[in-house]
């Protein structure tokens, strides 16, 4: 079984993750996929290069260079997504070309990286708001208005409800959480 996760920052995915970990699953970690591209996958770099020229120095990305470029202009960041979620779908596709019996893709962009098409349930992981901004300032170590500016510039939770064919709610202790996604995942028949 292929389980797509996915949800905002702050709401719980890693609990989720840890104990489709425990389970045996595979996980990827489409964020970490991308960030271990970046310093691995040329030809991927050579596209971004080829399409924001001067982003790529010493082969590496310039992230102020092209977050410039990118997120004033909604064309040009759809370029780079369609370049950057192209080569993560590719690494991912070569852990499922394995055959694992569990796994699971975490990804905020699960639908816009059309990752989606590949799994046999969606999951949005949702937490209150203030929750988020509370775990977020403590994981981060950030304070509370760049914690509400970086919830606030993904989806809302109702994108997350929609798009997806399960929803796990985390509004209580982690502990509490832990056994909604033990129950979850058993009445998917997974453990």
């Amino acid at each position: 079984m292929i389980l797509g996760i996915t949800g905002g920052t702050g709401c719980g995915k890693t609990t989720l993750l840890a104990c489709i970990r425990e389970a045996g699953g595979v996980v990827m970690d489409c964020d970490a996929i991308y960030h271990e591209l970046l310093r691995t996958d040329t030809a991927m770099l050579s596209a971004i290069e080829a399409r924001f020229p001067g982003t790529v120095e010493d082969g590496g990305r310039n992230l102020k260079k092209l977050g410039a470029l990118v997120y004033r202009n909604p064309k040009a960041l759809a370029d780079l997504n369609a370049i950057t979620h192209a080569s993560v779908r590719r690494e991912v596709e070569k852990v499922l070309a394995q055959k694992p019996k569990l796994a699971a893709i975490d990804a905020i962009a699960l639908f816009e990286s059309g990752l989606d098409s590949l799994c046999d349930v969606t999951v949005a992981v949702t937490a209150p708001m203030e929750e988020r901004v509370r775990r977020l300032m403590a994981r981060d170590s950030i304070p509370e208005s760049y914690a509400r500016s970086r919830i606030a510039a993904q989806h809302e939770e109702n994108w997350f409800r929609e798009k997806c064919t399960c929803t796990l709610e985390n509004n209580g202790t982690q502990a509490q959480f832990r056994e909604k996604c033990l129950a979850f995942l058993q009445n998917l028949c997974i453990i």
